[in-house]
């Protein structure tokens, strides 16, 4: 029983670290990863595997370790759920870049998305040029949505695509 709980402990303080520093180092969306983010994923999970099961290297001491993280990041999801403070320091506030076609550059050297990236994401949602955007977010998830207005027909067009390479901020 003593392994056990050794193989549970060790997952969480491998999991609380691993939170944290991605709070601290930035977020990765897993849904595109570029080389440099599968090699540092793989690099990862080669360094703390010991970590978390120490010398129980059983099928038992692996289940259980896989098991403390899925609770544990049910637990950090439903905390993040019921606690807005707790949300908002895990997570960034979203982040307004283009205001009725006027580039906001502060907030631009916040997120670190130069002119050239901002003007490729508006071009992607079929927005001909910043002057046409309404409201231009960079979301929590790293994607941005654009809203843009068709001045001839008075309608407003709203999009949101996945970006390739996604950026998020502390």
């Amino acid at each position: 029983m003593n392994s056990i709980l050794d193989v549970v402990v060790r997952s969480l303080c491998v999991y609380l670290f691993m939170v944290i520093a991605i709070r601290l180092f930035g977020k990765n969306q897993l849904s595109q990863l570029n080389a440099g983010d599968v090699v540092l994923l793989l690099l990862i999970s080669n360094a703390v595997q010991n970590a978390m099961v120490g010398p129980d290297t059983s099928l038992q001491g692996g289940l259980i370790a896989a098991l403390v993280l899925f609770v544990a990041n049910f637990t950090l999801k439903r905390l993040m759920f019921s606690n807005p403070k707790f949300k908002s320091f895990m997570e960034a506030d979203p982040v307004i870049l283009v205001k009725d076609g006027v580039v906001d550059e502060n907030a631009l050297d916040k997120v670190k998305i130069n002119r050239d990236e901002l003007e490729e994401a508006i071009r992607e949602h079929g927005v001909d040029g910043i002057e046409n955007v309404k409201l231009s977010i960079l979301e929590v998830d790293g994607n941005i949505s654009v809203i843009s207005e068709d001045k001839k027909n008075k309608q407003t067009h709203f999009s949101r695509i996945k970006r390739k390479n996604k950026r998020k901020y502390l």
